[in-house]
């Protein structure tokens, strides 16, 4: 290890990519990482952003943020204090997060560690679920996860509540659907797996996958298929913050992540329904059915996956560490 460097190669990369491990948004994995001798950076790649679908790089954030969490808890396991400095350039900055590399306290160190094994054991699942709920204590610590990280999460339980998310969910198909450039934009990250990133389909499937959904208004059909999905769920859950601007983001997607690590040791797994948050003037509609104030980040089903799911595609650490880098903020 070069002198006055405090973390070897080996441990440098595998902290990396585990912080790759965190979910993104058609997977795009909007990340990428640089490093001093005592710290590592988290910036956002807005080359890989979804203008029609996330216009305001708010899922991009929250995104940066599951990543960042990703690399506290890897960092922890390898006896590394990680609390990191967020925006330290502002809020319209592409530095996310800077994180300091001191030794860590013991007990804290071990209390995070615990966490390390669920990033490979995350996935993100479309498939289904058993008939068995999780366990309301599983809940209970996925929700004290969330709150650890200054966001809150909600089970969605009434009947009522249940029927109007579920209509929420499949009215926001059908406006993203209706959007011509949404739809291109969706099937530009129908990759195949081999790509490391992107939405993955099979080599055959895929060019006529990338046709239809470009070519054709699907809202109606999805949007069944996903009310179906949401009504079909053991558990939904909402995330949200109190506010609703780039730091909040970055903490719901270190909030998510956590949450999401505490239920992967547990075999329990999520999949995703944000069409209420990503449709603007759905979001509204979506704080009515909740108890919290605030803003809702995030729609997910939980419960135990119906068949085996395969672990997303990821980009190789050399494609997301970079070294001897100097960046300006879009904005500026």
């Amino acid at each position: 290890m070069e002198e006055g460097r405090v973390i070897s190669d080996a441990e440098l990369r595998t902290v990396i990519r585990a912080a790759t491990r965190a979910p993104s948004s058609h997977n795009t994995q909007p990340w990428f990482f640089t490093f001093d001798d005592d710290s590592i950076s988290v910036y956002a790649d807005r080359l890989r952003s979804l203008p029609a679908n996330d216009p305001f790089d708010r899922e991009l954030t929250l995104s940066c943020g599951a990543a960042l969490l990703n690399l506290r808890v890897r960092l922890a396991a390898l006896g590394f204090e990680a609390a990191p400095e967020l925006l330290p350039d502002g809020p319209r900055s592409d530095l996310m997060a800077r994180v300091q590399l001191e030794a860590a306290d013991r007990e804290k160190a071990v209390r995070e560690a615990h966490l390390a094994a669920g990033i490979e054991e995350r996935r993100t699942t479309r498939g289904g679920f058993t008939e068995a709920a999780p366990d309301a204590e599983l809940v209970e610590r996925m929700e004290d996860a969330a709150a650890a990280e200054g966001a809150w999460l909600e089970v969605v339980s009434g009947r009522p509540e249940r029927e109007a998310l579920s209509e929420l969910i499949a009215t926001g198909d059908q406006r993203q659907f209706a959007d011509p450039t949404w739809r291109r934009e969706l099937a530009s990250w129908l990759h195949p797996r081999r790509s490391g990133d992107g939405l993955a389909l099979p080599g055959f499937s895929r060019p006529i996958a990338k046709l239809v959904v470009s070519a054709f208004d699907l809202g109606k059909t999805t949007g069944r298929k996903d009310a179906r999905l949401a009504d079909d769920a053991p558990c939904m859950l909402v995330l949200g913050t109190d506010l609703d601007l780039d730091e909040d983001w970055l903490k719901a997607g270190q909030a998510l992540q956590r949450s999401l690590l505490v239920a992967a040791r547990e075999g329990v797994q999520a999949g995703y329904l944000n069409q209420p948050c990503q449709v603007s003037d759905l979001r509204p509609r979506l704080r009515a059915l909740l108890a919290h104030d605030g803003h809702a980040q995030v729609v997910m089903r939980i419960g135990y996956p119906d068949s085996k799911v395969d672990p997303s595609p990821r980009r190789d650490v050399d494609q997301v560490l970079q070294r001897d880098f100097r960046v300006t903020s879009r904005f500026s």
